[in-house]
């Protein structure tokens, strides 16, 4: 599995595995549904599920990996966040407006801060009065945080 992860990214799944995992593996749905999320991961309960039975219901820190590895590849963050704005967009110009995704990221889901909302439109280089196109506010927004050391 090290050739699909850094060696950074496995020593964060490590520590996190670990943590939650007291016995060194993990026993149940629980477990895994802490883990993974706690890792950013966004599996549903019937995907949790289908992967501790097929590790037999126990699994080590290398299944976990694996399982890490299967589930990356199948989830896909940024395209569905993508397809939810569609699904918004009455007129299909591919576009939001500046308002309505500060209310949006402010009031929906573990709500962002206006200074965490005013930092990511800075970053995505947002005008509050202006359109978004949201394919690529997306891409700026779900891009990995910059390794610094």
């Amino acid at each position: 599995m090290a050739r699909y992860f850094k060696e950074q990214d496995i020593d964060e799944f490590r520590e996190c595995f670990y943590l939650f995992a007291r016995s060194g593996q993990i026993t149940s749905l629980d477990e895994l549904t802490v883990v993974m999320r706690s890792l950013g991961m966004s599996p549903t309960i019937q995907e949790l599920t289908g992967y501790l039975k097929g590790k037999g219901g126990k699994m080590s820190f290398a299944d976990f990996l694996e399982v890490m590895h299967i589930h990356s590849r199948a989830e896909n963050l940024p395209h569905e966040v993508v397809i939810a704005f569609k699904a918004a967009d009455n007129d299909k110009n591919g576009t939001i407006p500046a308002k309505q995704l500060r209310t949006l990221l402010q009031n929906w889901g573990e709500g962002l801060s206006a200074r965490e909302v005013d930092n990511i439109f800075r970053e995505a280089n947002v005008s509050n009065n202006g359109s978004v196109r949201y394919e690529d506010f997306v891409k700026i927004a779900c891009a990995p945080v910059p390794d610094y050391y």
